[in-house]
């Protein structure tokens, strides 16, 4: 199961990214927009674990190209804002199968991450 992470706190997506590479994930981490579109230009992935509000970059622009070029990827939003609350992220991206706080416990997310990809 391949996996791609998109989170601006390095720290916060290297924490993810041990617990899942625990159960035997390939992931990769990518800081900004740019780098995430990079990777899924150049690799699959079943899961897209992507913090709602970057540092650089937009996270809906990354979940649209995702759309397009990598459909069948699902795509886990985190954020730690109250924006789209209201679950209109799925309105807005079709890809879209979760929306969780960043501080969702590791092993929750990866139990998550684990679901959906499974589920595909």
């Amino acid at each position: 199961m391949r996996v791609l992470i998109v989170e601006s706190d390095p720290d916060l997506g290297r924490i993810w990214q041990r617990h899942m590479e625990r159960l035997g994930f390939k992931v990769e981490l990518a800081l900004d927009e740019r780098n995430a579109i990079h990777a899924l230009r150049m690799q699959d992935f079943d899961i897209i674990v992507l913090d709602l509000v970057l540092e650089e970059g937009a996270a809906l622009a990354i979940a649209d190209f995702a759309s397009y070029r990598r459909p069948h990827a699902r795509v886990i939003f985190v954020t730690n804002t109250s924006f789209f609350s209201d679950g209109s992220i799925f309105r807005h991206s079709p890809n879209a199968c979760a929306f969780v706080q960043s501080g969702t416990p590791p092993e929750d997310l990866v139990a998550m991450v684990e679901h959906f990809a499974e589920a595909r």
